[in-house]
Parts: structure tokens; sequence; C-alpha cells
């Protein structure tokens, strides 16, 4: 069963996907956003490109997962 005091925890839900489609858009246009607002292009600097998208692509998938295992996990 399902906790009933959910609406909190959908913020996870709600921040693994907005960083998710962060990480797809910024794969798909070759650009994405840093900490603290800078943008970095994937011609300009490779490696930092990619490993903000992969920090980007491994938070949403760890909030997700969370949501998940705080929804489905072992106790209920």
């Amino acid at each position: 069963m399902p906790d009933s005091n959910l609406t909190s925890q959908y913020g996870l839900l709600l921040c693994g996907v907005c960083f998710f489609l962060l990480a797809v858009a910024g794969t798909l246009t070759g650009e994405t956003v840093a900490r603290i607002g800078r943008v970095i292009y994937r011609a300009k600097e490779p490696k930092q490109f990619w490993g903000a998208v992969a920090v980007q692509y491994l938070g949403g998938l760890f909030l997700t997962g969370y949501f998940l295992y705080k929804l489905y996990g072992p106790s209920h």
C-alpha cells in the first residue's frame, strides 16, 4: 500500500524529471547550464560539458529512483 502522505514526496519526482529533461535538452542542443548559471558549450569545452550532463542525468535518475523507493520500497 503506497504511503498516504505523498504530497511532500512529489517534489523529489518533479526535481528528478526536471533534471532529466535538462540533461536531454543539453544533449540535443549542445549547450547546458552549469552551476551559477554559466552556459557550457559542447564544441568549446567537451569535458566540462559531458561532466555537467552526466551529473544532470545521474541527479534525475537518483531523485526519481529515491521517490519510487519511498513509494514502493521494502517497507510497503
